[in-house]
Formats: structure tokens, C-alpha cells, sequence
């Protein structure tokens, strides 16, 4: 047994429970109560394991899960910032890359560079992986707002277009889940839940 490898790697595991910590600004599904990252992070593995089928192209899903299961725990140390906040940009790229080499280099060297590598390929946002990972990471959000009466959109008051246009890259991961979505956010802008 490797009892280094074993120390640095029960303390990253120590480490990354302040993931649970983290809240966002959506809500369960129909309910008051606010989402936090690591129950993100769970949900989004569990639709990816239900959904990969609607993948644009063929995905390695282990991969997939990798970056779902990883991809937000910079925010232990850069936060999160909304989609649709008008204050902050939203490609925090810099502080989160130090946030992930941080984090991830509590690890093993090995095992801290495979982390990294997945994180930097999610937020590329170039492969097949890292587009069905990003549409799925955008799809449940949106699953929330329609059952919390527009949830983030009617309480931030988004205009339906911005939202049309922040989620439209789920486009590119899978066809299938943005049609289903751009449904769901024209069913909301109906209903009267976006700003105009």
C-alpha cells in the first residue's frame, strides 16, 4: 500500500465536501429550497447515465461522468457565479483554473493531472464528451425553473431571448435536449414567466 498516495487522497476527498456547501441560485424541483453543487453534480451524472442516448455523437461516458462529477468543484474556491448574472462574466476561466490546481493537486501527481486535463476539456467545450456534458449541465437547470413557476427566470427577470441565446450551446451537444428545452422555455414564456 502506498500510504502517501492513500493520505493525499483521503484529503482531497476531506477537501471536496465543502462542495456540499456551495449553493446555487436554482431550487430543487418544486421546492423553496435551493440546490448545492454536489447534489448538482449527482443529478447531472444520473441524467447523463438516462440521457447519453440523445448524445449528437458517440461519447465515452465515463468520461462524461468525469467531468459532470468534477467540473464544479473549483467553486469551492471561486463560487458560483449565475448564468444570467449581469454583474459577473460568467467565463471565470483564470480563477477557476487556479481554483483546479489547487484542489486537484491535493491528489497524487497522476491522479492530479487526469483531473485537471477532464476539467480544462470540459470548459474547452470542444469535444463530444464536453458538449453533452455542458448541455445536460444546462438542461436541468432549465427542468427547474419550469417546475418552480420560471424559478431563476421570473425571480431574476430574464428576458426570454437572453435565455434563448445563454442556453442555445446545448445546440451543439445534442439536438434532441435543446429542442425539448427551447419547448419547455416557450411553454414559460406563455405562461409569462420571462421579462418580456
Amino acid at each position: 500500500m502506498n500510504s502517501e498516495n492513500l493520505q493525499k487522497q483521503i484529503a482531497f476527498i476531506k477537501e471536496i465536501d465543502k462542495l456540499k456547501y456551495i449553493t446555487r441560485k436554482t431550487r430543487l424541483f418544486n421546492s423553496d429550497r435551493h440546490e448545492n453543487d454536489a447534489e448538482h453534480s449527482w443529478h447531472l451524472a444520473m441524467m447523463i447515465l438516462v440521457l447519453a442516448e440523445h448524445s449528437n455523437e458517440s461519447i465515452d461516458i465515463l468520461k462524461v461522468l468525469k467531468m459532470i462529477l468534477i467540473h464544479d468543484i473549483v467553486e469551492i474556491d471561486a463560487g458560483d457565479t449565475f448564468l444570467f448574472d449581469t454583474k459577473n462574466n460568467h467565463t471565470n476561466t483564470e480563477e477557476e483554473l487556479k481554483a483546479a490546481k489547487r484542489i486537484f493537486g491535493i491528489l497524487p501527481k497522476d491522479q492530479a493531472n487526469d483531473l485537471i486535463a477532464i476539467w480544462e476539456e470540459f470548459e474547452a467545450f470542444e469535444t463530444p464528451e464536453a458538449k453533452f456534458a455542458r448541455t445536460v449541465d444546462h438542461l436541468e437547470p432549465i427542468l427547474q425553473n419550469d417546475s418552480n413557476e420560471g424559478g431563476t427566470w421570473a425571480e431574476f427577470e430574464v428576458p426570454f431571448e437572453t435565455a434563448i441565446e445563454k442556453k442555445s450551446v446545448m445546440n451543439e451537444g445534442s439536438t434532441d435536449l435543446w429542442s425539448y428545452s427551447k419547448g419547455l422555455m416557450k411553454d414559460n414564456r406563455e405562461r409569462g414567466v420571462f421579462k418580456n
